[in-house]
């Protein structure tokens, strides 16, 4: 299986946090207004699950997109 390029990694964590955590975040919402409201505690550590369980299909589209683009040309300004 071939890697995504960082490029296409960057554009896809963007669409990721602009699109799909939005959306998320009204079903997550959404789905526990579904059920009786719990206890406070409870209620907050359903949201606190949800809110990393969302990072789980997409980790790989972060990973190393905070980092310089590995296949960007150098300047060579690093030898001093």
């Amino acid at each position: 299986m071939k890697q995504l390029s960082w490029k296409t990694r960057r554009r896809l964590s963007l669409v990721a946090l602009l699109v799909w955590l939005p959306l998320y975040v009204v079903l997550a919402v959404n789905v526990v207004e579904m059920f009786d409201r719990p206890g406070i505690l409870w209620e907050l550590l359903i949201f606190v699950v949800l809110g990393f369980l969302w990072m789980i299909p997409l980790r790989f589209v972060f990973l190393g997109v905070g980092k310089p683009d590995p296949d960007a040309p150098h300047d060579g300004d690093d030898e001093k």
